[in-house]
């Protein structure tokens, strides 16, 4: 899972581990960096922790999907992809449903920048019953969803279909068909904008903490997942 490179910042009192992407936020002090952090809604769309818009708001968050694909750099290959923008209240629900169409048994790779602001590391764990893995994940809703180092990916290599959550708190599903996904996020009042345009697509900055990285290990335990690959 791709982001932009980002630098560290001198951690404010309220949110350590805050991390940006060089640009406008360099300039900021760090009681000005608190009030932007704190600002958890823009209009009806509902932000995590995890993650806020630059400074300006160039692109205000609102709810919505866009079709897009997704090109192998090495084979040239093309996969369609759905993206999402999904408000905090109903995030981890869609997540779960969204995930009800990879199949009864799945693989998860579990994505962490806890400990590099420039690159995140990937970790396995194959065959995992889906109804078992959705439990675990309500258990750990909190950093799946408030932690600006956290990502996670559901697999199913037998439909060749992926659901993530990423870093962003964006939605992204690849395969097809993409049919079941678009639904799902349908009936959960996420429509498609082809116009949308997503918190990556500019200036934005990260937010963790140690509490949200012990979680993050608490997770990767329940999970069996131990290794890089």
């Amino acid at each position: 899972m791709g982001f932009l490179k980002r630098i560290l910042r001198p951690p404010a009192s309220d949110y350590p581990g805050a991390t940006a992407n060089p640009g406008s936020f360099e300039t900021l002090s760090d009681e000005e960096l608190q009030v932007h952090m704190g600002i958890k809604t823009y209009g009806s769309f509902e932000l995590t922790e995890a993650i806020r818009p630059s400074y300006d708001v160039r692109i205000p968050p609102r709810q919505g999907f866009r079709y897009d694909k997704y090109v192998d750099e090495a084979s040239g290959a093309t996969t369609p992809v759905i993206m999402a923008a999904v408000t905090k209240s109903i995030l981890m629900d869609t997540f779960l449903s969204l995930i009800d169409h990879l199949g009864s048994v799945v693989d998860v790779v579990l994505e962490t920048s806890h400990h590099s602001a420039s690159h995140h590391e990937d970790l396995y764990r194959d065959h995992i019953d889906a109804p078992v893995l959705k439990t675990i994940l309500l258990e750990y809703e909190d950093v799946l969803t408030d932690d600006g180092c956290t990502g996670i990916a559901v697999i199913s290599p037998t439909q060749q279909q992926e659901v993530q959550l990423d870093e962003h708190k964006l939605l992204i599903a690849y395969g097809t068909p993409l049919t079941g996904f678009r639904d799902t996020l349908i009936s959960g009042d996420v429509y498609p904008d082809s116009q949308i345009r997503f918190v990556t697509e500019a200036e934005h900055v990260h937010s963790s903490s140690e509490r949200m990285h012990d979680r993050f290990d608490q997770l990767r335990t329940r999970l069996g997942v131990d290794h890089v690959a």
